[in-house]
């Protein structure tokens, strides 16, 4: 014989058992959703900057101990996603034993890969004053790639490059600070200073 009231109290137990259900899915759900959330905003945050230092200037040694360059900016801005860093206006000279500084101008630069490589963007212009063995050297670009630990450098796009009184155009180039090696990639047109003329034979 069924009790009254069995199927009440037993639609009762199962309503609460749902409702517990229905809050522990929720309390869940929640949980995930603010542990996405963290994810997202931990993950925004990387992509921001974690500081900025105006009017700076730092240098950097190489394994002896000695300045190996310079860089100087009116702001550089720090990513902490990839330890990268953005510099406005920058300077760099390059410091090598044995030859004069070659200095590098742009508008904007990124240094990332551990502070191995320099990316110098807009109005790159790059100078070195003679010596005695070798002639000064301007070049200009809109975008140049530095690698200062390796001495070289390279752009994919035009580049315009006096040395000496020698001026040299095309697109795309390689040069070795440290050999003083110069190889333009394509569209290569080079003009050379008239050679002087002998001196007239005394009559």
């Amino acid at each position: 014989m069924q009790k009254p009231g069995g199927a009440h109290r037993w639609r009762i137990i199962f309503t609460m058992l749902g409702a517990v259900v229905v809050a522990l899915g929720s309390f869940w759900l929640l949980e995930v959703m603010n542990k996405n959330g963290q994810d997202i905003e931990a993950s925004k945050h990387l992509d921001e900057p974690d500081y900025f230092i105006t009017n700076f200037s730092m240098v950097r040694m190489d394994l002896t101990g000695k300045p190996s360059y310079i860089v100087s900016g009116t702001k550089l801005t720090h990513y902490p996603a990839d330890d990268s860093s953005d510099i406005d206006q920058p300077f760099v000279r390059k410091l090598t034993p044995g030859m004069p500084p070659l200095n590098m101008n742009a508008e904007l630069a990124h240094i990332d890969q551990d502070n191995t490589r320099l990316q110098l963007h807009r109005k790159v212009v790059i100078d070195r004053a003679a010596s005695p063995t070798a002639q000064n050297l301007t070049m200009k670009t809109e975008a140049l790639t530095v690698f200062p630990d390796e001495e070289r450098m390279e752009t994919d796009v035009p580049v315009d490059i006096l040395t000496g009184a020698s001026r040299i155009n095309g697109v795309g180039m390689k040069a070795n600070n440290a050999t003083g090696v110069v190889e333009v990639q394509n569209a290569l047109r080079i003009v050379l200073p008239p050679k002087p003329r002998p001196a007239a034979a005394a009559q």
